[in-house]
């Protein structure tokens, strides 16, 4: 009897044969698209991959050039080889077990793009949030620096951008800045800090909501770190008090960033455009100021009574240093009696004249007898 090939199942084959070589192409072109990576770029990393494990694992000639086919459609891949500049001799030289490798290589360079293609997206989205502030947990410790989870990406805050006051522990939760994306030998890394003075404007600005709306405007900061703060603000809007906004009301809101800052000291005062007013204001809370001003030299001379020095120059000169920063002025404190004295000790001293006395003739007469008697008693005793 002979035996028929079902004709039924010719059909059925034919339909099998065109869902496997639509398959590959239906993945690839789904994931390709899912995150973002060019389907050819996708096949080019497949083909450098497949040709470096056959490189790897087969005895090659190196006078012969290699090179890998791979099918968009169906997923297949061959190797070929043929000598230099004779292309027209190329033959076939895929192993038998090569398409399990090859299915292995595939998967792997797709994982790999992947990876590739969500962090591209991950920094293209923080590149866009520079200069903003994002929540964080302190994940691990890499030597003096620390890694830090900001949700979609782990970030770095170096030694210096570390605030020294501040106890940094596994897991503890912070507020940090986004700094900027430097190249490291790791590839591209996102800083964050906690020193910048981006830290105190961006706080400001979501707890103030006339710093958000462009009512109240942050002109300059000055700060130490886990010290001491100063910042000077302006208002655009008539009406509009700059420091009362800042502090709130009975100081709320700038309590709320002192607690994000973990206490740090913060001093608000009123920008103002002429240096002497603005240099009085910055030195605060010193009171009795009076300034002049040296342009050229960029130099504040101030003076102030005694009582209020220790103020104006604050523990370790931190108060000065900060106003000199903020008004962008040296400063030279003076006592307000020294300076006094100085002006006095400039003055030319007025010479005065030497006048002879005069003495009547009884005094005279009275001088002389009184001048014998002592000479007659100092012959007595002789």
């Amino acid at each position: 009897m002979r035996w028929v090939f079902p004709t039924f199942l010719i059909g059925k084959i034919k339909m099998a044969m065109l869902k496997a070589r639509t398959e590959f192409a239906l993945a690839l072109n789904q994931i390709c698209s899912e995150h973002n990576i060019e389907p050819a770029a996708a096949l080019d990393s497949m083909k450098e991959a497949l040709l470096a494990a056959y490189k790897r694992d087969a005895n090659m000639d190196e006078d012969l050039v290699y090179e890998v086919e791979l099918d968009e459609k169906t997923g297949e891949s061959k190797i070929f080889s043929y000598p230099e500049k004779k292309k027209k001799e190329r033959k076939e030289i895929t192993p038998p077990d090569f398409g399990r490798i090859a299915a292995q290589i595939a998967k792997q360079v797709l994982v790999q793009k992947i990876r590739e293609a969500e962090r591209s997206a991950i920094l293209k989205e923080y590149i866009e949030r520079i200069g903003t502030l994002a929540s964080g947990m302190i994940l691990r410790f890499e030597g003096p620096n620390i890694v830090v989870d900001i949700g979609r990406a782990e970030t770095l805050m170096p030694l210096n951008e570390q605030v020294r006051s501040e106890n940094y522990e596994l897991s503890n939760k912070y507020t940090f800045y986004i700094k900027e994306i430097i190249d490291t030998s790791k590839g591209e890394q996102i800083i964050v800090s906690r020193v910048d003075p981006g830290l105190v404007r961006g706080f400001f600005k979501r707890e103030v909501p006339e710093i958000a709306s462009g009512a109240v405007e942050i002109k300059k900061i000055s700060r130490e770190p886990g010290g001491r703060t100063k910042i000077a603000v302006v208002s655009r809007q008539a009406g509009v008090d700059p420091v009362g906004s800042c502090v709130g009301q009975k100081g709320i809101r700038v309590q709320a960033v002192i607690d994000e800052l973990s206490g740090e000291k913060i001093d608000i005062i009123q920008y103002s455009d002429d240096p002497i007013r603005f240099i009085s204001s910055a030195l605060a809370p010193a009171e009795g100021i009076q300034v002049e001003i040296d342009e050229v030299e960029r130099l504040a001379t101030v003076s102030l009574p005694d009582d209020q020095l220790s103020l104006a120059i604050g523990k370790d000169g931190q108060n000065v240093r900060l106003a000199a920063r903020l008004t962008e002025y040296k400063i030279d404190i003076q006592q307000a009696e020294k300076k006094v004295e100085k002006k006095e000790k400039d003055k030319k001293p007025v010479k005065k004249k030497k006048v002879k006395e005069t003495k009547s003739k009884p005094e005279k007469k009275k001088i002389k007898r009184e001048s014998k008697n002592k000479e007659a008693k100092q012959a007595k005793k002789k």
